[in-house]
């Protein structure tokens, strides 16, 4: 059974940095499409980073270009987001998301597994 668990979740101050952890488990995800995304309150789902589980094919959100960094850590089956000079607006739930396969998209209905998100508050 897939299961992808994020954590790293918080409260930071506007300007601030946080680094949101992915530990996917259940199956090999050397050929999967990886991707974060977000979901503020009344608002839809967004995305917010993918790539390739090889570490090529990254795409971002313009709103969260040169902020945010997705990567990942073989050994430990990990994708990381790190999240550097966060606003306001990017308070929201934090979902991390793998496909069966490895075209990266950013599309959030085209991913087949789900985390069960972690709450970014950032204050100003």
């Amino acid at each position: 059974q897939v299961q992808l668990a994020e954590s790293g979740g918080g409260l930071v101050q506007a300007g601030g940095s946080l680094r949101l952890s992915c530990a996917a488990s259940g199956r090999t995800f050397s050929n999967s499409a990886m991707g974060w995304f977000r979901q503020a309150p009344g608002k839809e789902r967004e995305f917010v980073a993918a790539m390739r589980w090889s570490g090529t094919n990254t795409y971002y959100a313009d709103s969260v270009k040169g902020r945010f960094t997705i990567s990942r850590d073989n050994a430990k089956n990990t994708v990381y987001l790190q999240m550097n000079s966060l606003k306001p607006e990017d308070t929201a739930v934090y979902y991390c998301a793998a496909r069966d396969s490895g075209v990266v998209t950013t599309l959030f209905r085209l991913f087949d597994y789900w985390g069960q998100g972690t709450q970014v508050t950032v204050s100003s």
